[in-house]
């Protein structure tokens, strides 16, 4: 919306787009072709965007920092209780469709006492919470056992109700499991075993040392003296930083062709594996905010080491840039095509908005 009114209010903005006169877009128009545009492809347009950046001289990329940062999925915090209650709507709000397109099935919805249950467990903190979570397990089960039976009395006119209840089903089981192991039997259950969020399957939960758990995606960010932004890549789980430097370095090297003559990390990436990968890629000075054991960094003199410990805090400062400047702080995007996608427009929109301020400054010193 914001955009389908810069198309009219804005010169440059119709400029740019190239409206050349004619009406502009409605927002309706760019949400369905933008949505469209897939990660991989926004991917490589970032790259492209650096090229140019580098072949002006606003970059170099002999000098990279990398820091990884978490993006939350638009959810709301998981709880059993919540998540068997979101099980028995979304199940029931496809039993709705499907009645009014099969009216002969006519399936019953089980919401009212499931609702009643709900909150009576958010309030009940002693052994009958127990018992109404039998209760509340008891419906999800035979909701459970109605959508398999109308999965195979369907047909093929409503093939793609049945897909949506078959995978609905599919990931209602898991919370159905997980709840019961967890509040009926008392097991820990593991997180890859767990669901986070009946819409947004693809959540990741998140754990950096003692900082509050966030679910959504880890997202590792690296960036050169200017401050673009040259790689960024969304991992699935909830791996090591020390698991993501190598690809990042790796990335920075082949993508530009150039040759990285300093990297500085924090301690959460510092391994003895990464230090000899980054000596075979042909770095100078390896520098790791904090090293443990046997492992040294590696730089020409004190000085230079001290110099690139101190420039390595400039990529929080990056990274709370592009989260509040870009509304990357909780992705509103649905699913993880999406959710990838929303996070390299943001960083897009931010490189461009820092190329522009260098070119600026470059012409004025001209």
């Amino acid at each position: 919306r914001d955009l389908e009114y810069a198309e009219d209010d804005s010169i440059i903005c119709g400029e740019f787009l190239r409206l050349n006169g004619r009406e502009p877009f409605s927002y309706q128009v760019l949400q369905k072709y933008i949505s469209k545009i897939s990660s991989e492809t926004l991917k490589k347009l970032l790259i492209e965007i650096n090229k140019i950046a580098i072949e002006n001289g606003l970059e170099d990329g002999k000098r990279i920092t990398t820091d990884s940062t978490v993006v939350e999925t638009d959810i709301h915090h998981p709880t059993d209780n919540a998540l068997v209650w979101d099980s028995i709507k979304k199940l029931n709000r496809l039993f709705r469709k499907i009645n009014k397109a099969v009216p002969k099935l006519k399936l019953r919805n089980t919401t009212k006492q499931a609702k009643k249950n709900y909150y009576k467990i958010n309030v009940t903190k002693n052994e009958k919470r127990v018992g109404l979570f039998v209760s509340q397990l008891k419906i999800l089960k035979r909701d459970i056992k109605r959508a398999r039976k109308t999965v195979d009395l369907l047909d093929i006119e409503n093939a793609d109700y049945a897909e949506e209840l078959r995978n609905t089903v599919e990931v209602v089981e898991k919370v159905y499991g997980a709840a019961f192991r967890r509040e009926i039997l008392g097991e820990s259950v593991p997180s890859s075993e767990k669901v986070f969020s009946i819409h947004e399957k693809h959540t990741d939960i998140i754990v950096k040392g003692s900082r509050a758990v966030k679910f959504g995606h880890k997202v590792n960010l690296a960036i050169g003296r200017s401050n673009l932004i040259l790689d960024c890549i969304i991992p699935d789980g909830n791996p090591k930083d020390t698991d993501l430097y190598q690809d990042t370095m790796r990335n920075i090297s082949e993508n530009y062709k150039i040759k990285i003559q300093d990297g500085v990390t924090d301690g959460g990436y510092a391994s003895k594996a990464n230090a000899e990968f980054a000596k075979k890629l042909g770095l100078v000075n390896i520098v790791f905010n904090k090293v443990v054991g046997s492992l040294k960094n590696t730089a020409v003199s004190k000085h230079i080491e001290t110099k690139l410990k101190k420039w390595r805090s400039t990529i929080e400062a990056v990274i709370s840039n592009v989260k509040r400047g870009f509304d990357l702080r909780r992705c509103e995007w649905k699913g993880r095509m999406h959710f990838d996608a929303k996070v390299f427009w943001s960083i897009i929109a931010y490189n461009i908005r820092v190329m522009s301020s260098l070119l600026l400054k470059k012409f004025s010193l001209a």
